[in-house]
């Protein structure tokens, strides 16, 4: 007899930084399958945490575009800028168990620092950050702070390894477990002054408090699934299971990107594309998603 698929709950969390394109199709395509095959929940989160670069009309025009499509989604759509005392909260907390610290650095003042121990190390989000803050006193950060100084929060990394159990990982749909290395990451940072909660911070948030228990993303996320755990295991939320997927190429093999101006959704529709031809241009590997997925309780996962 067959295995019955897992009752998934996913989530598409665009950020309202430009319209849709057909990668973001692609990606939407495989929560809602994967959330409907298995008679769970396909969710919508906007992640408008960067004031600067979000706007409200981009985010009409997600909804429009997803409605266009024929996606539909259950329960209210989240929007994190309408969240911020949560993550703040979860920055306490981490505050608490001393696994901040306050960075006053500039982009300059790292560049700097790492010229002159002569290498520079990279982890999966650029130049790992050579820990000049970190070994500042107490009295030094307060006075700094007292002074009106502008400083980012980061996480002590070697201090928040001694805390989370050993070894971290996660469950990749097809592949099993997977072993996290956080470590690559350094000392991240989890909050500035101009974006108040980190991405890293804010999704691992939302997915444990909006109940996911099935993270499918982009292939080029998968990298920050580490970090993500180590998160949840300090601050003692449920480990989904993850299904990053292959990203969408353009005719140049590029990935389709806003940044490079991929054709919109929008744009598609203007030209008279209809919404099945827009899905079947996006399906490429958004394939069942939720066939190989078998029952079984969501555990939680050192």
């Amino acid at each position: 007899m067959p295995a019955t698929p897992r009752t998934i709950v996913t989530r598409f969390a665009p950020s309202p930084t430009g319209g849709l394109h057909l990668g973001h199709a692609h990606s939407a395509l495989i929560g809602w399958r994967a959330a409907r095959e298995s008679g769970g929940r396909f969710l919508l989160r906007i992640e408008d945490i960067d004031p600067v670069r979000c706007r409200e009309e981009f985010t009409d025009g997600i909804l429009n575009d997803l409605r266009w499509l024929g996606l539909d989604w259950d329960g209210p759509v989240r929007v994190q800028s309408r969240h911020l005392p949560d993550y703040r909260a979860a920055l306490d907390r981490l505050t608490g168990m001393g696994l901040l610290y306050p960075c006053f650095c500039t982009r300059a003042d790292i560049l700097r620092e790492v010229v002159a121990i002569g290498h520079a190390p990279h982890g999966p989000d650029g130049v790992l950050y050579p820990g000049t803050c970190r070994r500042l006193s107490p009295a030094e950060r307060s006075d700094r702070i007292m002074a009106g100084a502008p400083y980012a929060l980061r996480l002590d990394m070697a201090a928040a390894l001694r805390h989370a159990p050993a070894p971290l990982g996660f469950l990749e749909m097809g592949e099993g477990r997977i072993r996290c290395h956080p470590s690559r990451f350094g000392d991240v940072v989890l909050a500035r002054k101009d974006i108040p909660a980190s991405y890293h911070l804010c999704v691992t948030h939302d997915d444990a408090a909006q109940g996911v228990t099935l993270v499918t993303r982009a292939l080029d996320l998968r990298p920050a699934t580490d970090l993500h755990r180590l998160l949840q295991a300090l601050l003692g939320w449920p480990a989904p299971r993850y299904r990053h997927h292959g990203l969408l190429l353009g005719a140049d093999g590029k990935r389709l990107s806003k940044r490079d101006k991929a054709p919109t959704l929008a744009a598609l529709r203007r030209e008279g594309h209809e919404p099945a031809a827009v899905r079947a241009m996006a399906a490429g590997a958004a394939t069942s998603s939720a066939a190989i997925w078998l029952a079984g309780p969501v555990a939680p996962l050192g």
